[in-house]
């Protein structure tokens, strides 16, 4: 392909076929004219966002992204770059590492003389991080504006993107941290990490196979490859994520689980779970990205309606007994009790968690984690708790009938206890507690209330479009007569930039919640099944999974087809 003319990032993505040339020179030459970088000119057009830019330049020269959003302005170091030069060169320092090493934000990284000139300037190792240009462009404009002012020169260490196992920070030589910071490994790896932050992902799963190598994030709940590394490095990158994770490097034939962090900045650092699986070509390993700050997104940011977050909070506040959060593996079970938990988190409560393991660090609360092999079991750490002066409780899960009756009877002498089970839905929870052998009589005078959830993948606002669905098929998908007054829209995804062509951005929850009322204390007293329950609850006005998901597509907040796919009645 002839691109004699182009220069830079112009003709790389001619070469990729992401540009037609005619389109690539006729941009070019606007921005030689207008004397405006080529970049902005390119996303003016529409032909790319600044987002797929961005992408592009991260996966061609395999450079770190960086959404500027999540960078707090007041961390960024000054006085380290002349504004002239962000200015004319579209770049801006980030953070400092020592005295040796600068992180610069850079939107078009074939700007190679922007990169040399920071350079020059500074004296420094200068390491490039791919951002958005109009996020860029705005940083820079603010930077610029505030030239002048005396503030102290606020520089974010180095370490705020290295990895650290549990709380305490790996000790290694300094000319040793040097050679393994510059390993492509780590960098790859870091890369990785942020991307799938940046990307909001629950899950990173590396996996080997015989003849390929592939990484791939779990996104609103389903799993999308996002690269195929080379197969050679499968063990490198299984030592490295081991050792932070402080693992037995060693051990390859036993499954392995531990925990990692990655600091941010000073006021931000996730957390993540890592397990080791042996598989028949190397370790599969997956990592949970754990961000405290969904533990404290409040509870109208989980999608409770009205009257079920009235009931939530009613029973939430009650000064003893149990709470019961039900659902499968993945449904927002952890961030339900985390979010109650916070509503108490007070000084003059005294919060207990025992958790396999803990998830979610909390300030105020103490948390446990149960370890099978030592003998500190859910029961033996309820024992525990029960001589720690506790107000609330909350167990992790409950898998055996010694769990759920020390619970029960914690629920009894006034305590509020939380827990989990694994059932379909609320009513289903009676009877699983039954069948572990816990007496009626002790579900009746402890259970106050019993929410079973679902997460269904949100609608992207910026593409979502209506659509029209004929009468019987809403009605078949459990909508009434009086639903279909013509006051709603039904909507279905489509896909753009914003959402990555999938059509849905996030995930909201879809709830039922149970309270135990008097009437159903009797029906489980007179051994009711789960069917007598669920006709008991039905005609308290409690709604069923798929009801409280048919809401959310009046609301336009999700579609028919994610209802029915997530609550499979």
């Amino acid at each position: 392909m002839a691109t004699q003319n182009l220069s830079g990032l112009a003709r790389l993505l001619v070469q990729h076929a992401h540009l037609v040339e005619a389109d690539a020179e006729a941009l070019q030459s606007t921005a030689t004219s207008t004397q405006t970088p080529f970049i902005e000119q390119l996303i003016r057009s529409k032909k790319m966002s600044a987002r797929d830019i961005a992408e592009f330049c991260s996966q061609a020269f395999g450079y770190p992204i960086l959404d500027l959003d999540q960078v707090d302005p007041s961390y960024i170091p000054q006085g380290v770059l002349d504004v002239k030069v962000m200015s004319t060169q579209r770049i801006v320092p980030l953070f400092k590492r020592g005295t040796t090493k600068l992180f610069i934000g850079i939107s078009d990284i074939t700007n190679i003389q922007a990169v040399e000139d920071v350079r020059f300037q500074t004296g420094l190792q200068v390491e490039p991080i791919v951002v958005e240009d109009p996020k860029l462009a705005a940083l820079i404009e603010k930077m610029v504006e505030a030239t002048g002012a005396n503030i102290k020169n606020i520089v974010m260490d180095v370490a705020d993107l290295e990895m650290t196992g549990g709380d305490e920070e790996i000790q290694q030589d300094s000319a040793v941290n040097v050679e393994v910071d510059d390993a492509p490994v780590v960098k790859y790896i870091q890369k990785m990490l942020l991307d799938a932050i940046n990307s909001g992902c629950s899950d990173i799963h590396f996996e080997p196979y015989e003849k390929f190598y592939r990484i791939r994030y779990r996104l609103d709940g389903v799993l999308r490859e996002i690269a195929q590394p080379p197969l050679a490095f499968k063990e490198k990158i299984a030592s490295r994520i081991k050792v932070i994770s402080k693992l037995d490097i060693s051990e390859k034939r036993i499954p392995q689980d531990g925990r990692m962090k990655l600091v941010l900045s000073k006021n931000r650092a996730i957390d993540f779970r890592v397990s080791t699986l042996p598989t028949l070509h190397g370790e599969k390993i997956c990592m949970r990205i754990l961000d405290p700050a969904q533990a404290s997104l409040g509870i109208d940011a989980l999608g409770y309606d009205p009257d079920q977050k009235e009931a939530l909070l009613n029973a939430v506040s009650r000064p003893y007994g149990m709470v019961l959060v039900t659902g499968p593996t993945g449904s927002g079970k952890t961030v339900s009790l985390y979010t109650c938990l916070n509503l108490l988190n007070k000084p003059d409560i005294n919060i207990s968690t025992a958790e396999d393991p803990a998830e979610i660090n909390l300030a105020g609360i103490n948390q446990v984690n149960v370890n099978e092999k030592a003998g500190l079991t859910f029961p033996v750490a309820l024992k525990a708790f029960l001589r720690q002066d506790p107000d609330v409780i909350m167990v992790g899960e409950i898998r055996d009938y010694e769990t759920a009756d020390i619970a029960i009877k914690a629920a009894q002498t006034g305590h509020m206890v939380f827990s989990t089970l694994h059932t379909n839905d609320a009513p289903a929870t009676l009877t699983r507690m039954l069948n572990m052998g816990v007496p009626a009589f002790n579900i009746a005078s402890s259970v106050i209330l019993i929410t079973a959830q679902r997460l269904a993948r949100r609608l992207c606002p910026s593409c979502k479009t209506p659509i029209d669905i004929p009468a019987h098929a809403l009605l078949e998908a459990g909508f009434s007569e009086a639903d279909l007054d013509g006051s709603w829209t039904p909507y279905r995804p489509v896909g753009c930039n914003a959402c990555r062509d999938t059509g849905y951005k996030g995930r909201v929850g879809i709830y039922q919640v149970m309270p135990m009322t008097e009437d159903m204390n009797r029906l489980v007293m007179k051994g009711g099944n789960a069917i007598d329950i669920a006709d008991q609850a039905r005609r308290e006005g409690v709604r069923d999974l798929r009801q409280s998901g048919l809401i959310k597509v009046t609301q336009g907040l999700t579609s028919l087809e994610e209802v029915m796919a997530v609550t499979n009645e």
